[in-house]
């Protein structure tokens, strides 16, 4: 079984930038709502398209598959049979041996920043940089499957 482990971050300020390269525009849309056993999202980018499949459980680590596809057949799946999408900015920085994705929303997300670092194990340490906030590893509500659902933007009405 493919395995993610994986854990989230709020950002606090801006210092992230100033190492921050290599910059993505990702969109990504579900097939699904919430509630099922996994998630299954189509995901393009400026390069490639992929299908990509999770366990919908919440915390570090989580089963996942993931599938190159066509373009053409990506942006007709975003167009028309997804019912939630999220468009946002992945940068990567660099920081003590390890590589942080750092996503900026755009949209109905707009204003949200997160960062994620993906590790070899559930236990494996790794060093904090300064511009890193709260973790929400474990906050469902992060999650991009749940920011399609329920967009940032509307936390406050919920």
């Amino acid at each position: 079984m493919a395995l993610e482990i994986e854990r989230k971050f709020l950002i606090a300020g801006e210092q992230w930038r100033d190492a921050a390269h290599s910059p993505r525009r990702l969109r990504q849309g579900y097939l699904g709502g919430e509630g099922g056993r996994a998630s299954v999202r189509v995901r393009v980018d400026d390069r490639e398209a992929r299908l990509n499949i999770k366990a919908a459980v919440v915390g570090s680590a989580r089963a996942e598959y993931d599938y190159p596809m066509p373009r053409d057949e990506a942006d007709e799946i975003l167009d028309t049979l997804c019912v939630g999408c999220i468009d946002k900015t992945r940068h990567l920085v660099d920081f003590a041996g390890h590589q942080w994705e750092v996503d900026e929303f755009h949209g109905d997300n707009a204003g949200l920043v997160v960062a994620e670092i993906e590790l070899g194990a559930v236990d494996e340490t790794f060093e904090r940089p300064d511009w890193l906030g709260e973790e929400v590893t474990d906050q469902k509500r992060y999650y991009n499957h749940a920011l399609a659902m329920t967009p940032w933007k509307d936390w406050e009405a919920a």
